[in-house]
């Protein structure tokens, strides 16, 4: 399966997800920050609704952090659609490919997955992530190309990051941070709640980051 797919077959498992929530899940505060279940998903929709003319210049402006800049932009549009409309968009642009110089496809494969378990993890809901798919994440998460956007400059210096059921390493550094897969993907974009999950070596340093 190409890149395109991936991200095309993500989108609709996550409208598939949006659909089964009642309105008390939708307000729920997600793993991202301040922002609701609604706002997350509603996010996964600004590409194609804002485009690059009004995404790019926020990401600027905030400095090359993708996440800030988003918050910029989503709670208007979160307001303006439903649930279900969320979920259409989803579908009908499944196969949207949003590839600006800052942010490439696998910016939107890693954006999706994290988002999702973003929603899930706070509802105790399971929602298992296919493991190609997370390894080209990773790969993406450790890479130049993640820093100052996914991942702030120094939250990874000297950590060297092992993903056990994916038979996975990456980073560099004495220090080891340990766990399966998905802990290691939402420790390395920055969700602490994770860190219980992960050893090694490296989680106090990690914590410490993560906290500051």
């Amino acid at each position: 399966m190409d890149l395109v797919s991936m991200i095309a077959d993500e989108r609709r498992r996550m409208a598939e997800l949006v659909e089964t929530l009642k309105p008390s899940q939708l307000y729920t505060n997600s793993l991202c920050e301040a922002w609701t279940v609604h706002e997350v998903a509603a996010h996964l929709c600004a590409p194609w609704i804002f485009g690059a003319r009004r995404i790019v210049p926020a990401v600027v402006r905030h400095g090359f952090r993708v996440h800030r800049a988003n918050a910029e932009l989503v709670r208007d549009l979160a307001t303006d659609l439903t649930a279900d409309e969320i979920a259409l968009q989803l579908r009908m642009n499944a196969e949207f490919l949003f590839n600006p110089r800052v942010v490439d496809p696998l910016g939107q494969l890693t954006d999706l997955q994290v988002h999702g378990q973003d929603i899930c993890r706070p509802l105790g809901l399971t929602r298992d992530l296919v493991p190609e798919r997370m390894l080209l994440s990773l790969e993406f998460l450790l890479g130049p190309k993640a820093r100052g956007s996914f991942v702030p400059r120094g939250r990874l210096d000297g950590l060297r990051f092992l993903a056990e059921d994916l038979d996975w390493e990456g980073g560099q550094g004495l220090l080891t941070v340990r766990g399966r897969g998905e802990a290691v993907l939402l420790a390395v974009t920055g969700r602490p709640v994770v860190l219980d999950e992960l050893t090694g070596s490296g989680v106090a340093a990690l914590r410490a980051r993560l906290s500051a």
